[in-house]
């Protein structure tokens, strides 16, 4: 059974475990989960279509079977964040990748191997050092290698800010329900992001919105811990969990636990099939639905379409605020 086959029986089944990437910029080892990468290429200048006024590692356009794509010198955009310089007899090669909705190349200088892990052994960014919003999310160790799991996404918006969470109207005449809106400072909304740049959007957004009982996690482990107190304390007083959890959202890329590993334990383990989880993620396609929906999420969309993702919110809060008229109706 070929490595990607191996992989979609992983996610489909959301144990917690991706398969890597492992690349060269210098003599850094990077890393990036395979589901991005469509394929890998030599670098041909011949085929390369600079930009003239662009930045430096903004290298310009590449020619891909007919088709157009931004090309970027990953050595030359982190600078000082890669350890030296590969030796002049490296030859740099392409690795094209889809994400976002987006295909985006990225010139590196070599690619090592695949390697298949757990989640749970990359450890996340310390917060002091993800305060200057890094370009990684993690590192994990694989024989006695420090491999740092860059952020894509993260490095794409840097170029086009656009592509991590696109233009959004808070006011609601993005055909966002007026309904709901009135009903927005009142639930309670648990969101696990691990990206610092994304997270940081998706919460001013949200809190501008109206969604003040936000709380905002850097991965499906802390988010779950969370969500177990709740249970506790939901337990403890008698109450439904609705009560303290009225939404769940997540990435599915994260450290120590991803989102279909945290939708899974929130609906099978925990039994919270009313409780409605929607995954925001970068990686969003038609294969990743059916994983998704494997999982038992009651929505999903895909980096950037905030939008999508505030509309669906707004619906479940109606839904959730009709039932209770009907209850308190009926009583």
């Amino acid at each position: 059974m070929s490595s990607v086959a191996k992989q979609e029986i992983l996610l489909e089944s959301g144990t917690n475990e991706l398969e890597i990437i492992e690349f060269y910029v210098g003599s850094q080892p990077l890393g990036i989960n395979v589901q991005k990468l469509k394929e890998i290429i030599s670098f041909d200048e011949s085929v390369l279509t600079s930009i003239p006024g662009s930045e430096p590692a903004m290298l310009g356009t590449l020619l891909l079977r007919g088709a157009t794509i931004p090309l970027i010198d990953l050595k030359k955009h982190l600078k000082q964040r890669v350890q030296e310089e590969a030796d002049e007899t490296t030859r740099p090669v392409v690795m094209v990748c889809e994400f976002n909705h987006r295909t985006n190349g990225f010139k590196v200088d070599g690619v090592n191997q695949i390697h298949r892990i757990s989640w749970g052994d990359v450890e996340p960014i310390a917060p002091i050092i993800s305060q200057y919003k890094p370009r990684f999310t993690g590192s994990i160790h694989i024989d006695n290698r420090e491999i740092l799991i860059l952020d894509l996404e993260h490095i794409v918006g840097e170029f086009d800010p656009e592509s991590v969470l696109g233009d959004v109207d808070v006011s609601g005449d993005s055909g966002l329900r007026e309904s709901a809106q009135a009903h927005r400072s009142n639930v309670r909304i648990l969101m696990a992001e691990d990206s610092s740049i994304i997270r940081t959007g998706i919460e001013k957004v949200l809190r501008e919105a109206g969604f003040d009982g936000l709380e905002v996690f850097v991965d499906g482990a802390d988010c779950y811990r969370r969500i177990l107190q709740l249970k506790e304390q939901a337990e403890a007083a008698g109450e439904d969990i609705r009560q303290h959890l009225s939404l769940l959202i997540s990435d599915i890329e994260m450290p120590k636990m991803d989102g279909l590993t945290l939708c899974r334990k929130v609906k099978e383990e925990l039994g919270y099939k009313h409780v409605p989880v929607i995954l925001f993620s970068s990686l969003i396609n038609p294969p990743m639905e059916v994983k998704c929906d494997s999982v038992g999420a009651d929505g999903y969309a895909a980096k950037p379409e905030i939008d999508k993702l505030m509309v669906m919110m707004d619906q479940f809060i109606c839904t959730e605020f009709e039932k209770k008229g009907n209850e308190k109706a009926g009583e």
